[in-house]
């Protein structure tokens, strides 16, 4: 079904960066019009997956040049539900910075380059067209490099050239993916590639397209050997920035991942076993540097590179309940790595420091906070019934059934990596007492009570996202389970792009 509303998510953050770059130097108006902005589009987000639930797989045609010759944007039930979340995560981070940024940051034109990043991640959610999706990754990639060097403090811009480095190589093997798949089919439209990529008949050349993807895609979620970049960069930048790139930006990997692996190249042996193998390394890989790091980002920044392997196994396995599995880490990843980063940047507001060897005694200072931040901890974790368990039944149903055994240790090793490190976490910094000698990193004050709000709200808003998540699994269970079904079957994909004829 056509809806001329597809885009609305996309064009709420343009326009919101928009005005905020008319008020450059008004760092009020610009805090106001991005949570308005955010706000709007959480309801615009709403409407849409309503829309897409009721109604069906909704497209529009840009400019009206129809499909296959033009560019679509295609709104079915998986990306409607990650632009949704985005939202979510984006008036969260929006909260946030409005308090928990210096304003010499917000004067270097933070708030108009966080929307613009909203804005290029909505579009590859929405995107039907496989080199528009490269186009809004490069918008992802141009704006958080912008973000990761607001400041240009020494660490930052340390951090950003390994990241740039490494999303230029990633952006490079995507584009020669997409060359020779244009090459081989003539076509860019993902629909028409599902039906013409079966036709080709030099099966060896799809397959090294493929690989082409898997490179380009597997460096953007940070997967192993070439997942450093990550736990390098992103613990440099300020905490809201390091939320959104913790929560949204390998995200988008994954999504693109699993949006060409079920409509362009279905995985064969090859691919599978490829994608499992570097699935059970990534989370070896993440969960050893969780264990050694004593800085709370970089903690989490490996524990991001962990729980990617998770996802990429489910991938791997390519099954129903493996998909829903993947789907349905994918949904709580985005809302329990956001808030751990601002969680990360609040105690860095309370204490000065980020280093859990100097911290102590939050629990006592602060109990309630110090609750609502275990709600969150626990469901990274994954005890039951909060949202990290319920995927992690579907991923080791998966991976016994079809006797991938490696992957099942590597599910445990993550799990209890996982679970050790949050324990230490919250030793160290919660229920120790408070060292006598802290040096902090920073010149810092205690918080105003209303700014303390301020920063603790974003916090609450995902905990009950988080929360609603995990305590209503049925209800998530039944969505996955049919994003699951769409993409096993592309039938329904092609015929709204295309139309039943073809």
């Amino acid at each position: 079904m056509i809806d001329n509303h597809i885009l609305a998510p996309v064009f709420i953050h343009l326009f919101s960066a928009v005005i905020q770059l008319i008020a450059w130097r008004k760092t009020i108006t610009q805090r106001i019009v991005s949570i308005a902005g955010s706000s709007l589009g959480v309801l615009l987000a709403i409407r849409l997956l309503s829309r897409v639930h009721t109604d069906g797989i909704l497209t529009l045609n840009a400019a009206n040049w129809e499909a296959p010759f033009g560019i679509v944007f295609v709104a079915d039930l998986l990306s409607a539900t990650l632009v949704l979340l985005t939202s979510i995560a984006g008036l969260a981070v929006s909260f946030f910075s409005s308090t928990g940024l210096n304003r010499q940051r917000m004067l270097y034109g933070y708030f108009p380059i966080f929307h613009f990043l909203l804005m290029g991640l909505n579009g590859a959610f929405l995107t039907g067209d496989i080199f528009n999706l490269y186009v809004w990754f490069e918008v992802i990639i141009i704006s958080s490099f912008v973000l990761m060097t607001l400041g240009g403090r020494k660490t930052q811009l340390e951090g950003a050239v390994k990241y740039m480095a490494m999303n230029i190589l990633a952006s490079t093997f995507f584009l020669t993916g997409i060359g020779i798949l244009y090459g081989i089919t003539g076509s860019l439209n993902m629909a028409d590639l599902s039906l013409k990529i079966q036709q080709v008949q030099n099966q060896s050349l799809v397959g090294i397209t493929a690989c082409f993807f898997i490179l380009g895609f597997g460096i953007k979620s940070a997967v192993f050997p070439l997942y450093y970049w990550l736990p390098s960069s992103y613990h440099t930048p300020p905490s809201a920035v390091a939320a959104t790139f913790g929560g949204l930006l390998t995200k988008v990997g994954i999504y693109a991942m699993i949006r060409v692996f079920s409509l362009i190249f279905i995985p064969d042996e090859f691919t599978r076993n490829l994608l499992m193998t570097i699935a059970v390394l990534t989370i070896v890989i993440g969960s050893f540097g969780a264990v050694i790091k004593t800085n709370i980002r970089r903690l989490f920044s490996y524990l991001i590179v962990c729980h990617i392997g998770f996802m990429v196994g489910g991938i791997a396995m390519f099954t129903k309940v493996a998909l829903m599995g993947t789907v349905f880490y994918l949904f709580h990843d985005i809302m329990v790595k956001t808030n751990m980063f601002l969680i990360a940047g609040l105690i860095r507001q309370l204490r000065g420091t980020m280093d859990m060897t100097k911290l102590g005694g939050l629990y006592a200072h602060y109990p309630k906070i110090s609750l609502l931040f275990a709600l969150v901890l626990f469901s990274l974790v994954g005890i039951p019934p909060l949202s990290g368990f319920w995927p992690k039944i579907y991923l080791f149903k998966a991976a016994f059934t079809l006797q991938q055994f490696a992957f099942v240790g590597a599910l445990i090793l993550g799990s209890l990596v996982t679970l050790y490190v949050i324990a230490k976490l919250w030793a160290e910094v919660f229920w120790k007492d408070s060292p006598s000698d802290v040096i902090v990193e920073d010149k810092f004050e205690p918080l105003p009570l209303f700014r303390k709000i301020l920063l603790v709200l974003p916090i609450c808003i995902l905990c009950s996202v988080t929360l609603f998540i995990g305590l209503n699994a049925e209800t998530i269970v039944q969505l996955v389970d049919k994003i699951s079904d769409q993409l096993l079957d592309s039938t329904m994909y092609i015929e709204a792009v295309l139309g039943k004829q073809n």
